[in-house]
């Protein structure tokens, strides 16, 4: 299957840290380590992990952070399509993770966002993560297209219809008041499932303790829209959905495990 995902992507340093500190505290980090990360990138290694191969669409600025990003995107399998926009510099991100496996990120400088038109027609799947209207109207060339609750005004823009839309109930930004032209709506609730076009779902028995939530949400998405996109029954594709979601909160950082189909 012929995935491809349009979105950013920044460059984060990940710091694990006993606690969120407190105003005026100094804590010590036990663990740090760096990924290009970020919506885009996160929702494209799990496309790739389950289809075999993924194609990104995003922009960096023409700096060592972009140059670095790129590199590390090959080496998940992710085959890179780079817009550089003059006089611009690559997003960077401090994330925090706590004992609890929670994250909390600081990003430093302005989305870099990839626009259209894009050579999107043949791709099974798209998922748009973020880009201008002319970049989501090139995506709806492909057979499904999957996006985030995140861009519903981006959406309203377009005018596109969208076959999937995800997003998470404990979000406030991604509240959806059911004005767009979407097939399935789809609002997850951690713990407790979530629901499909209004009917709940559960979800499914952690493979290990937490360990970091970071990409949990957006590894969900993505393999609920290859899951729909390949012909799975809406069950069966939230099944695997939810334990692509469930397999990310047991690793550090979004890649270390994810699900991949034998």
């Amino acid at each position: 299957m012929r995935c491809a995902v349009v979105g950013h992507v920044e460059w984060v340093e990940f710091a694990r840290v006993p606690r969120w500190p407190e105003p005026g505290a100094i804590i010590h980090a036990s663990e740090v380590w760096s990924e290009p990360a970020g919506g885009g990138a996160v929702i494209a290694r799990q496309l790739a992990l389950l289809a075999g191969r993924c194609e990104l669409f995003t922009a960096f600025g023409d700096d060592e952070a972009g140059r670095s990003a790129v590199r590390r995107l090959a080496e998940l399998g992710i085959d890179t399509h780079v817009q550089h926009p003059v006089g611009s510099h690559t997003r960077r991100a401090w994330t925090h993770v706590d004992d609890q496996g929670e994250r909390t990120i600081t990003v430093l400088g302005d989305k870099l966002l990839p626009f259209g038109p894009l050579p999107l027609e043949g791709y099974d799947l798209v998922f748009f993560v973020s880009g201008d209207a002319e970049a989501l109207r090139s995506a709806r060339r492909a057979r499904f297209v999957a996006a985030t609750m995140r861009e519903q005004p981006l959406l309203h823009e377009a005018g596109a219809h969208i076959d999937l839309m995800s997003g998470s109930a404990n979000d406030p930004r991604e509240h959806y008041d059911g004005t767009l032209d979407v097939g399935l709506v789809v609002v997850t609730d951690g713990p407790n499932g979530g629901t499909a076009n209004g009917e709940h779902f559960d979800a499914v028995e952690l493979p290990g303790p937490v360990v970091d939530t970071y990409g949990a949400g957006d590894s969900f998405s993505a393999a609920l829209a290859f899951a729909l996109a390949r012909g799975d029954a809406l069950p069966d594709a939230l099944k695997l959905a939810a334990r692509a979601g469930a397999a990310v909160l047991t690793g550090r950082g979004p890649y270390t495990s994810q699900l991949a189909l034998n």
